[in-house]
């Protein structure tokens, strides 16, 4: 008994998986490519991806405010102090924060690689250095 189950099974299970896949015609196939294909690329300015691709690269034309650097992505922790982040203008915070630093430029290098639940550069990473310096001036009144 057991052998004639294992035979209709296996002769049922070789029609279901044996079946031909169906021809899609052409709509379709260009449908399916669509729908798979990836929706963007990375291409650092200066590389040739990007003249190939006949993308823009946008060039700064110095480094951003400390107000642009603050309110794009800075203002979610430094806003409402999330997490123990000393908040815009909060001036006591601010030079507690530089003091146990060591001074600007030890917080400027944490800010910069990250401390405790802040991460690098504050998720900007196509931040420098110096927008970093110029967002922690604004939030803080501190300077260098």
């Amino acid at each position: 008994m057991r052998a004639l189950i294992l035979l209709v099974g296996g002769l049922f299970a070789s029609l279901v998986f044996a079946k031909p896949t169906a021809d899609l015609d052409s709509i379709s196939r260009g449908e399916i490519s669509e729908r798979l294909a990836p929706v963007g690329f990375v291409c650092l300015a200066g590389e040739e991806c990007a003249s190939a691709a006949g993308v823009s690269v946008s060039s700064s034309s110095g480094p951003r405010s400390g107000d642009a650097v603050y309110n794009q992505f800075c203002v979610a922790c430094h806003g409402s102090g999330l997490l123990g982040a000393p908040k815009k203008d909060d001036a006591a915070a601010w030079q507690a924060a530089e003091k146990t630093a060591g001074g600007f430029s030890s917080l400027l290098s944490n800010a910069i690689n990250g401390i405790r639940s802040m991460p690098a550069k504050g998720t900007c990473m196509d931040c420098s250095d110096e927008e970093i310096s110029i967002a922690i001036e604004y939030m803080s009144g501190l300077k260098p």
